[in-house]
């Protein structure tokens, strides 16, 4: 890691639902620099996540110092899916659509994140809580990029559990399975997969009650930005759902990385995703018994302090700063 005591940040992202919450984290924490966010397709219409970007970056109040670069518009080889079943049409909860009259960064995203981490050699992070397009196509522009970045976390995978768009697989390694496969075997990468999301954090009626409680504005963004996904949980005929509850798996993702004591457990182990179309598609194979010849450098998250996360998450909407209980002296 670089010695940095703020690390500069790349963030790439399909921006919906959960993912506003993961880049007002990164705006708003002072351990971290944010260069810029780059888009990727995934959960929403392209034209849909660009603009949710930019309204969540002018929300935080850096609308103008952090540039949106918009990237890939779909995945390497494979049809996707858009998640607006779970996000609402346009995925802010299906009744906000911002229309910001923010220009984008003229620079190609991967263009940007490949210049990035020539620019600032071993100091870049790059956090990615979209499917891995973006960053597989900058591999193959910059066969150097795993040395030049200081260290790359990904959300996505469902280590061996069960998926979210289908049994086998997360939905970010689903929608682009052959970028997936790529990065984690370039990369040392250090994933946070669907089931630390599921264990670690989950808010409840009573967590949603508290925030509403709060009422500023990034309280009320959060309100308006699950309300679809809150629908769709509480309709959904799974056990792990069955209720009025909401994952935060790009959120947790971003505070893990800004807050590393947040992280209780970790290990590496080799991990293969399935690029073949069919059911094993996006299925991410992670090797905990060590019976594959694989070499074990992917970081596996397998858990994270889920109340320490939720505090975390309610002094930023409370008081626009994420460490605030911590700089309070609060245990």
């Amino acid at each position: 890691m670089s010695s940095r005591s703020t690390r500069r940040l790349l963030l790439d992202t399909d921006t919906a639902g959960d993912d506003t919450q993961a880049i007002l984290l990164a705006a708003l924490s002072d351990r971290v620099e944010l260069e810029g966010v780059t888009i990727c397709a995934g959960n929403v219409p392209f034209e849909y996540e660009v603009e949710n970007a930019k309204y969540t970056l002018d929300l935080a109040g850096v609308a103008d110092d952090v540039p949106v670069y918009e990237g890939a518009e779909s995945p390497l080889l494979k049809e996707h899916e858009y998640a607006e079943y779970v996000h609402g049409e346009g995925g802010l909860g299906g009744d906000l659509f911002p229309d910001t009259g923010i220009e984008s960064a003229e620079e190609h995203a991967v263009d940007a994140i490949v210049r990035t981490a020539r620019e600032h050699p071993g100091e870049v992070t790059l956090a990615c809580i979209a499917p891995l397009t973006n960053v597989a196509l900058a591999l193959q522009r910059e066969p150097d990029l795993p040395e030049l970045l200081d260290e790359v976390w990904v959300m996505g995978g469902a280590v061996n559990d069960l998926g979210n768009i289908t049994p086998a697989a997360e939905y970010n390694f689903w929608v682009d399975p052959d970028a997936a496969r790529m990065v984690l075997e370039a990369f040392d990468v250090t994933l946070v997969d669907w089931g630390i999301a599921l264990r670690d954090s989950l808010f409840d009626a009573d967590t949603f009650e508290e925030i509403a409680a709060i009422d500023t504005e990034l309280s009320d963004f959060f309100v308006t930005i699950t309300s679809a996904v809150r629908e769709f949980n509480a309709q959904a005929d799974r056990d792990s759902l069955e209720a009025d509850v909401t994952t935060q798996p790009d959120s947790i993702t971003l505070a893990s990385l800004i807050e590393p004591d947040l992280v209780e457990a970790a290990e590496r182990y080799y991990v293969e995703v399935d690029d073949r179309e069919g059911m094993t598609r996006g299925y991410s194979m992670v090797d905990e018994l060590g019976v594959t010849d694989g070499e074990p450098r992917t970081r596996v998250v397998e858990s994270v302090d889920g109340d320490r996360f939720e505090r975390m998450m309610l002094d930023m909407f409370r008081h626009g700063d994420p460490h605030y209980s911590d700089r309070a002296g609060e245990s």
